[in-house]
């Protein structure tokens, strides 16, 4: 059985770890609030961007001449994984569980034949894949000193990515991160982010066909268009997950300040206990003491 001091040592310990982890989920609630407001700002565009390049893209027939983003290589034997994390953790499960996703795609691929890379974006993501696909990494980008994600960082890295698929490294591009919902739901997403996929007759909105009108024409358009919203996506899918980060930590934060608050309850009752029982047992032994005289 612990003694007393060693008890009153672990309560204090615990209370020492709850003043921080509360205080991380005020500063996570806080950092929150700009985070979740720039992801919602930056969807719009992003969306519309997307829509209007595959609404594009399905009207054009591929040719030689047509921009290589959309006509691809001809080829989809070899595939590249662009995984978007969090270069800190502290964030409950939202690290691997971008990961996990990126993981299961790539096992996919491979059951299907095909070869897979990876490109990490965050710090977090590359012992998670480097247990399981090691040498697959083939590009990074080190994030640690942005307080927050930019647009100039993800066109650097579009570009890297881009310049990586004219050369021949790899034929289709896939975009790994976290759809932000809520504090309470980060939503894994991998998307093909390159070829752009042409939008089905079905799929397209009338609003990507109907309110934009071409000059000169399509493919001229698409190809500046088309770099541009590599970057974009690359740009959203960063935002997003600097809001589910945020999201994802206050709940973890708010989650180990109960548990501690818990802990603390249950130390505190086996504290109370033994003193009791000590205070009691040196009761006894004075009675007994004085009942010899």
């Amino acid at each position: 059985m612990a003694s007393l001091k060693a008890l009153k040592g672990r309560i204090n310990s615990v209370k020492s770890t709850q003043k921080i982890t509360k205080a991380m989920k005020m500063v996570a609630a806080a950092k929150l609030r700009r985070a979740q407001a720039n992801a919602e700002a930056g969807r719009p565009y992003a969306t519309r961007l997307s829509d209007v390049v595959s609404s594009l893209a399905s009207r054009i027939t591929v040719g030689p001449q047509s921009p290589k983003l959309i006509a691809g290589t001809g080829k989809d034997e070899t595939h590249l994984i662009i995984v978007a994390s969090g270069d800190r953790g502290l964030a409950g499960a939202f690290n691997t569980n971008i990961t996990k996703a990126a993981r299961q795609k790539a096992e996919e691929l491979q059951a299907a034949g095909k070869t897979v890379y990876f490109y990490l974006v965050g710090r977090k993501s590359k012992p998670l894949i480097k247990r399981v696909f090691g040498d697959a990494i083939i590009g990074e980008h080190d994030t640690t000193q942005e307080k927050n994600p930019s647009y100039d960082t993800a066109q650097a890295i579009a570009d890297d990515i881009i310049d990586r698929f004219n050369s021949g490294r790899f034929d289709v591009a896939h975009l790994a991160y976290a759809e932000f919902e809520s504090t309470l739901s980060q939503v894994p997403q991998v998307d093909q982010l390159i070829p752009v996929k042409p939008a089905d007759a079905g799929d397209a909105s009338e609003g990507a066909s109907a309110a934009v009108e071409y000059e000169p024409d399509e493919e001229a358009i698409l190809a500046d268009l088309l770099p541009k919203n590599v970057a974009i996506q690359i740009y959203r899918a960063m935002l997003e997950n600097q809001a589910g980060f945020y999201g994802s930590q206050m709940t973890a934060m708010d989650n180990a300040t109960r548990n501690a608050g818990d802990m603390i309850n249950r130390l505190s009752i086996q504290y109370n206990r033994q003193r009791q029982a000590a205070i009691t047992t040196e009761l006894v032994e004075i009675i007994s003491g004085a009942e010899a005289l």
